[in-house]
C-alpha cells in the first residue's frame, strides 16, 4: 500500500539536530519517515567535545529503540569564526583533528548497521571546502577534508551497497549566522553582505538544505561520492579579488 511518504519506515540519525539546518532536516525527515528518526547533539562549540563513547552510545540507543539504522546525516558543525587564541599552529594541532574526527566517530559506529540495510550517509560540508575563503584556514581545511572523505568513503563502501554523499551550501540563514552578524558593528550591513555573495541575492534557508538531504537519502539511488552544491550561484562569475598591496609584486607585462 502506498503511503505517500518518500522515505517510509526508515531510521535516521541526524547530528546537530537541535537548531538551524539540523533542526530543519529532522523536521523534513520526520514528515517523510513515519517519525522514525533519532536526533541528538547541538551544533559544535568549544564546550562540546564529541567523543567515541558519546557517538557509540547514540548509535546503541538508536539500535535498541528501533532495531536498525538506515541513514546517518552528519550535520554537527563548527563555527566559522574562531576566538583569536584558537588561531595559528596550536589551534590546528589541538582542534583540527577533532573537527574531522567528530564526523568519523559516528561513521565508525553507524556503518555496521547501515551496511545491513544498504543505507546511506550524508555529510554536511561547505562550498568553501571547494573554493576557499578569507581568514578561515582551519574551517576551510576541515570542510575540504569532509568533501574528500566523502568520496573516499563512497569508494570503500560501494562493495556493501552503501551510498555516501555530501552537501556543500553557501550562506544559509541560521541562528549561528544571525549570532555572528549581531556581533558585527553594523549587523544589517553584515547580513546584506552575506546575501550579496549569492547570485540569487539572498541566503539559502535550512528548509532548502533539508529537502536536498531527503533527496540524497530517498531519491538519489544512483548517486554516491557526489557533492551537492547548494550555493545560489555564489561561485559563479568573475569578481574583484586582488588584495595585493601596490608595489609589492611584479608589474603587469606590457602588451606588444
Amino acid at each position: 500500500m502506498a503511503t505517500g511518504l518518500r522515505y517510509p519506515g526508515k531510521v535516521v540519525i541526524v547530528t546537530g539536530g537541535t537548531r538551524g539546518i539540523g533542526e530543519a532536516i529532522v523536521r523534513e525527515f520526520g514528515e517523510n519517515c513515519v517519525s522514525y528518526f533519532a536526533n541528538h547533539l547541538p551544533c559544535f562549540n568549544s564546550h562540546l567535545l564529541l567523543t567515541l563513547s558519546l557517538s557509540k552510545n547514540l548509535v546503541a540507543v538508536t539500535i535498541e529503540r528501533y532495531g536498525c539504522l538506515d541513514c546517518l546525516v552528519n550535520n554537527v558543525a563548527i563555527r566559522k569564526s574562531f576566538p583569536k587564541h584558537w588561531r595559528g599552529r596550536a589551534c590546528w594541532k589541538n582542534r583540527g583533528p577533532l573537527f574531522l574526527e567528530r564526523k568519523d566517530f559516528f561513521r565508525y559506529y553507524a556503518l555496521p548497521f547501515i551496511r545491513k540495510r544498504k543505507g546511506n550517509i550524508i555529510n554536511m560540508s561547505s562550498i568553501v571546502g571547494i573554493f576557499g575563503d578569507r581568514k578561515s584556514p582551519i574551517f576551510v581545511a576541515t570542510k575540504g577534508a569532509v568533501t574528500a572523505m566523502t568520496k573516499a568513503l563512497a569508494i570503500d563502501e560501494s562493495k556493501h551497497c552503501v551510498r555516501v554523499n555530501s552537501i556543500s551550501p553557501a550562506n544559509i540563514w541560521t541562528p549561528m549566522w544571525e549570532k555572528l552578524a549581531n556581533k558585527d558593528p553594523d549587523p544589517e550591513a553584515a547580513i546584506q553582505k552575506g546575501k550579496d555573495f549569492q547570485l540569487m541575492g539572498r541566503m539559502g534557508t535550512p528548509a532548502e538544505i533539508a529537502k536536498a538531504a531527503l533527496f540524497l537519502a530517498a531519491d538519489a539511488t544512483f548517486c554516491t561520492g557526489f557533492d551537492l552544491v547548494l550555493s545560489g550561484g555564489a561561485e559563479l562569475g568573475f569578481a574583484h579579488k586582488s588584495q595585493v598591496t601596490p608595489g609589492c609584486g611584479p608589474s603587469s607585462p606590457t602588451p606588444r
